[in-house]
């Protein structure tokens, strides 16, 4: 009678299983599948024609005119990732310990600083762009009563891409907050009362005290940023276009994959072969530096 019960309770399960099963296998797995092997082959327009080995992962590297493109993307995002890790992650950081120190309002002010997280990254996008725009954005408006002269800021190829790291870090910047100060709820208030009782001040207890002690949290924190800075995709594109307009100056990666495998309105020509290699590309450079970097945070998580 037991045996027929787990019977009938695991045949349930798996009918609840099965369709979010049939969707990652047609919608996550099987693509993943398909972009490795094309990134083998060469592409007569839409159909696939022959097997080519190294050849395609050879142009978008080293050869004329992919690399040059790959390699600018590349390094946009390495700026997208640094700023964001520095900046964002930073404001993130204190805004926590202001959060912590539950001053008056504070659980609205976690509201506050999370809300734009919940928003779409279209929204977002669209938002931004009206806030940036030249003639009667907001912040061109703010800039002009301290009688600064109106500037594109996403028509000028110097700040068209930290523009867009701004909007991004406005955007997140609640998210690892959040992270942080759950990481920083954790600690005992004895600790905290004792570092105070020895004359620790403020900075003090940051860089001395909870740092080491939110270091679980900061490996989230990390990883997570990582991954976003190289799948970088929604903002650029809803801010800047599929071409990273202005003159490729906000070109990322994910731009130059999409623009590669599927067209463009200025190149309408389909690669999926170039396409499929940088996006096998990504990954593995996403998966081998998120798995080394994990195991680096963690041992020092260990050894904390």
């Amino acid at each position: 009678m037991r045996r027929a019960g787990h019977w009938r309770l695991g045949a349930w399960i798996g009918v609840l299983l099965t369709p979010a099963f049939v969707v990652m296998l047609g919608f996550v797995a099987w693509p993943m599948v398909a972009a490795f092997g094309y990134a083998f082959r060469s592409f007569d327009s839409l159909s696939v024609s022959h097997f080519v080995g190294l050849r395609n992962f050879a142009d978008v590297l080293f050869h004329t005119p992919y690399a040059a493109w790959t390699w600018r993307a590349f390094e946009h995002n390495v700026i997208v990732f640094v700023a964001l890790m520095g900046l964002q992650n930073g404001l993130a950081y204190l805004l926590a310990f202001a959060l912590l120190k539950a001053l008056p309002g504070h659980r609205v002010h976690q509201v506050i600083v999370f809300l734009p997280v919940v928003l779409s990254a279209i929204i977002v996008g669209f938002l931004w762009k009206l806030f940036l725009h030249p003639l009667f954005g907001l912040v061109n408006a703010l800039t002009g009563l301290l009688g600064f002269a109106p500037h594109p800021w996403l028509g000028d190829d110097h700040t068209a891409l930290g523009s867009i790291i701004f909007a991004n870090g406005w955007h997140w910047v609640g998210f690892p907050a959040l992270i942080f100060l759950a990481g920083m709820q954790r600690i005992s208030r004895e600790t905290m009362e004792a570092a105070r009782l020895d004359g620790a001040t403020d900075r003090v207890l940051l860089t001395r005290i909870i740092w080491p002690l939110v270091a679980p949290s900061a490996t989230i924190v990390f990883t997570l940023t990582f991954i976003g800075s190289f799948n970088w995709f929604e903002l650029p594109y809803v801010m800047a276009g599929l071409d990273g307009s202005p003159a490729g100056a906000t070109d990322v990666l994910g731009l130059y994959f999409y623009r590669t495998a599927f067209g463009s309105v200025s190149s309408g020509l389909q690669d999926f072969g170039h396409g499929s290699a940088l996006a096998v590309l990504m990954f593995a450079f996403i998966a081998v530096i998120s798995a080394i970097s994990l195991r680096i945070l963690r041992r020092r998580e260990i050894e904390i």
